[in-house]
């Protein structure tokens, strides 16, 4: 049903440019990428459309290292299974990007995964677009799974009755999961599956006016939801897509966009529409090995609220289709997790402490008693610091003091307190800071004021292994 829809996106033709802050819009070949080595690694990987890969990439090592994720062999191909210590930072992740859709404004909904492919909004589509899709027969039914929440949102938006006044409207949902058959070749670790987490976020307007200012506003919320997951401005690239009309009619508004990004940017340029979208952005990450992944997105979508019946009414009192924008704020979930492992595995490349946020690490905090007679009193520290929301676990194997210490170090904790004689008769806190290699004596009450303020505003979970060491299973990777 799609093969004729990916022969179509094969043949599209592309002209590639590079869009600086101050406007100018140059032919790559003319463009300078001297002191833009990572723009120019993407500007390759895009033009080339080359995704397979030669090797795994360090992050494969690392999740499996720190029972994070690994493949599951009795599934297909792309479809990851995630250990405690996976879950509980996915988890975090989760939680984080859904709090800041939701304080933009997003309507949070859950919808289907599976559809019918003869519906005829699904026909419309996956003949008109490509779509690498898993196929179900159910009952007579041709299913497919989704791709993207847009399917889901989509019809619902079509039961609205909408005002003009309504707009722009959001629906928002974080799909677990999201599947898409991607070529076996491509898939590798965390940075490219087959069935992925997607927040996904539809802003329903009235007009391209209005979706140009609504996509200003997500631009921001992408930006600052990807600073605070630990990704940084210097950590990715801007793509930016779009048709040859669109740009000239809305210039002013694309150079925004790149101004806001502070530096220049790839695009992709059209001379006819053949997506549904007449504009679309992206922030790609670039890892070690020259490959580009997309995180944040979004596209200003001129086609499916027709061709799914969605309409509003305007001042006027005409019904409208509205105008599209499909967001997501930081990309798949598990893409991000890829991208934290990635930038510790440069870290312990260049002679840096790999480190989690730390609202993100799964142990904030390591308690190791000196002997076993300081039991009771590390356990009541533990007790302590838990009712303050941290993570806190007491490493209680028989097993030498140096050791723990150095185990500590390996399972990526920042903070690792030794209890004994003098520590158990002292008012402070000794602390081995694992960031600075150093210890320092706090109170408690300092230290607990120096982690909420690294957690601030964040969610926060408990535990998700054993509280001892000693009664944890040993994970054989």
């Amino acid at each position: 049903m799609t093969s004729e829809a990916l022969k179509g996106e094969s043949k599209i033709t592309s002209y590639w440019k590079i869009l600086s802050p101050d406007g100018t819009l140059s032919n790559i070949g003319d463009f300078d990428f001297t002191k833009y080595p990572k723009l120019e690694i993407l500007a390759k990987y895009e033009s080339a459309k080359k995704r397979a890969v030669d090797e795994p990439p360090p992050h494969v090592a690392l999740m499996k290292k720190m029972g994070i994720a690994d493949y599951e062999p009795a599934s297909d191909s792309g479809n990851m299974r995630f250990f405690p210590n996976g879950r509980l930072i996915k988890s975090l992740i989760e939680r984080y990007v859904t709090d800041r859709v939701k304080e933009y404004g997003g309507y949070e909904v859950e919808t289907p995964i599976m559809y019918d492919s003869h519906h005829p909004s699904m026909v419309s589509y996956f003949n008109r677009f490509p779509a690498r899709q898993y196929n179900i027969d159910s009952e007579g039914k041709k299913l497919f799974l989704r791709f993207a929440a847009c399917f889901g949102q989509f019809l619902m938006a079509n039961e609205y009755q909408m005002s003009y006044k309504n707009l722009p409207y959001r629906l928002y949902e974080l799909t677990r999961y999201s599947f898409r058959r991607e070529q076996s070749g491509e898939l590798v670790g965390l940075r490219r599956l087959r069935a992925f987490t997607m927040p996904d976020c539809h802003a329903f307007c009235k007009d391209i006016e209005q979706s140009i200012k609504e996509i200003k506003v997500r631009f921001d919320l992408s930006r600052n939801v990807l600073k605070e997951l630990g990704i940084v401005d210097s950590d990715y690239e801007m793509a930016i897509r779009f048709t040859e009309d669109f740009y000239n009619e809305n210039k002013p508004s694309i150079e925004e966009l790149v101004k806001k990004h502070g530096r220049p940017v790839l695009v992709e340029m059209w001379k006819e529409k053949f997506f549904y979208f007449v504009l679309k952005w992206e922030f790609n990450f670039v890892d070690s090995m020259g490959k580009a992944s997309a995180l944040s997105t979004d596209q200003i979508d001129v086609e499916n609220g027709n061709r799914y019946g969605i309409e509003f009414v305007d001042e006027h009192n005409v019904r409208k289709h509205p105008i599209i924008l499909h967001n997501s704020p930081s990309g798949a979930i598990e893409r991000i997790v890829y991208v934290l492992l990635e930038k510790a595995a440069q870290d312990i490349k260049e002679g840096r402490k790999p480190q989690f946020p730390l609202w993100l690490a799964p142990t904030q905090v390591r308690v190791i008693p000196l002997k076993e007679e300081f039991s009771s009193i590390c356990d009541t520290l533990v007790d302590k610091l838990s009712s303050f929301n941290i993570r806190v676990d007491i490493d209680d194997r028989n097993e030498s003091i140096g050791k723990r210490i150095r185990d500590a170090e390996k399972d990526w904790i920042r903070y690792t307190l030794v209890i004994g004689e003098k520590e158990a008769n002292s008012e402070n806190l000794s602390i081995r800071d694992r960031q600075t290699g150093n210890v320092r004596e706090l109170t408690f009450d300092n230290f607990i004021n120096e982690i909420n303020e690294q957690t601030k505003e964040k969610p926060f979970t408990g535990l998700n292994l054993p509280k001892y060491l000693s009664h944890r299973p040993q994970l054989m990777v």
